[in-house]
């Protein structure tokens, strides 16, 4: 596992990426986006916010890099972005990995200690 070097452009880039998917409504708007591409006003029709409100959200979206805005006659759509979802779910993959090993180690030393308590009970048992 290599190590993301705090202030890195990667670091950097994370950072935004999980700021951005810290709040659930952002997530939903990227989930509506993953179905496609989608202006303002739609984005807005599920939520109980003013479409500026929503318009705050899509800048935090756009400047993660995890959406791009552009215009298709007269409405601004926006459009989700998968490159820096990819980044964020390689990082976690670098974790998961290492919390697989983890517990996989704490697997054996729980083994290791059923044993042992069988064997005490065995010669206690043997005692009597």
């Amino acid at each position: 596992m290599e190590p993301h070097s705090y202030g890195s452009k990667t670091s950097l880039r994370l950072d935004l990426t999980f700021g951005a998917l810290a709040d659930p409504t952002r997530r939903a708007i990227l989930a509506r986006l993953a179905l496609g591409e989608a202006a303002v006003n739609e984005l807005a029709t599920p939520f109980a916010m003013s479409q500026p409100a929503i318009s705050k959200h899509l800048k935090v979206l756009e400047r993660a890099g995890l959406i791009t805005r552009g215009r298709d006659a007269q409405r601004r759509l926006s459009r989700l972005e998968a490159k820096p979802l990819a980044e964020a779910t390689e990082w976690i993959a670098e974790y998961r990995e290492f919390w697989k090993g983890s517990l996989a180690r704490l697997d054996e030393v729980l083994e290791d200690k059923q044993k042992t308590k069988k064997k005490k009970r065995k010669q206690k048992h043997k005692k009597h």
